[in-house]
């Protein structure tokens, strides 16, 4: 009788511990929060979404995608950063949030250091736009009109520090012209203007201009990759237009925020691996101006200080300010 109760305790003992780690290996057991940055509308809202609907499949619970913007993405990156690290709380982002921010603002409220990478999720191509009004065609055109009227030629960003302002400096730089540049928050504002001939050019990322460029409501005059874009084949690089080289492109992030459980990070390591690698997911990025690219969490880090290291280098030669 002795024998058998011991028995049955440490029985109960090795129940109550196998089940202490369910948690983790249950993961996710209710929804899980997609915190996006930036205002609704732009890339990040784009790519969100669309990988949230697959997302959600690999998972087997819902995501719910929530706009914090603010401070060019601050706001709702230091929210992450101080969440409780147990994969229910993810930031999806452009990668400036974490190669730009930390070099502009000092007192940020986060370091790149208060997240854990899990992906990236895709790239897109800035596009150097106009609207119809200007009568610009080209990239020479733009360079023309500025040189012709130094000081005067102004342009939209998505925000200060953001990887259309690194793109619009440089630009300047090599052209050896002077723009103004002109930070709005986030695209649709920016768009706005753009259409209504408030302001004649804008840099933005290519999957929040593509709807209107397709409806020729504005003209794209060039990417800012290396290569041309499949969505935009007759859209010429900068870099072919005798700039030299040119290559600026929108990374997206997927994060969580440090201490989250290695398990967690694999299971949604391998769920976006997984959602990325469908057919339909694919041809909607596609279709929405990015391009697949999945990198999992250990080429992040990699990436990141590259990026880095080029935009200290572009902010130093633009002497580049926090606006």
């Amino acid at each position: 009788m002795k024998t058998k109760t011991i028995t049955a305790c440490l029985g109960f003992l090795f129940t109550c511990a196998a089940h202490a780690q369910s948690p983790e290996e249950n993961y996710p057991t209710r929804a899980v929060t997609l915190v996006v940055p930036t205002a609704a509308g732009g890339s990040n809202s784009i790519i969100a979404r669309l990988i949230a609907q697959k997302l959600q499949s690999q998972l087997g619970q819902g995501i719910i995608v929530e706009n914090k913007p603010g401070a060019n993405s601050a706001i709702g990156a230091q929210y992450v950063a101080k969440a409780k690290p147990d994969g229910y709380t993810l930031l999806l982002t452009g990668a400036a949030t974490f190669t730009t921010n930390p070099i502009l603002y000092p007192n940020l409220g986060y370091k790149p250091q208060d997240f854990d990478y899990v992906a990236i999720t895709g790239k897109t191509p800035l596009v150097l736009i106009t609207n119809t009004e200007t009568g610009f065609k080209s990239v020479s055109d733009v360079i023309a009109a500025a040189r012709k009227s130094p000081g005067m030629l102004a342009y939209a960003s998505f925000g200060s520090g953001s990887t259309a302002h690194l793109a619009g400096e440089s630009f300047s730089r090599k052209a050896n012209i002077s723009l103004i540049h002109t930070a709005y928050k986030g695209s649709t504002p920016g768009l706005a203007d753009l259409m209504g001939n408030q302001i004649p050019l804008s840099f933005d990322t290519l999957p929040a201009a593509l709807p209107l460029i397709k409806a020729k409501k504005i003209v794209a005059l060039a990417v800012t990759t290396e290569s041309p874009f499949a969505q935009l084949p007759n859209v010429p690089t900068i870099a072919s237009t005798g700039l030299g080289e040119f290559n600026f492109a929108a990374w997206f992030v997927l994060a969580a925020p440090k201490g989250t459980p290695v398990a967690v990070l694999k299971r949604i390591e391998e769920a976006t691996k997984a959602a990325m690698g469908s057919a339909d997911l694919q041809q909607s990025l596609l279709l929405n101006g990015i391009e697949n690219t999945f990198m999992d969490g250990a080429a992040v880090n990699s990436l990141m200080n590259k990026e880095m290291e080029h935009n200290k280098v572009i902010i130093r030669q633009a002497n580049i300010k926090p606006e």
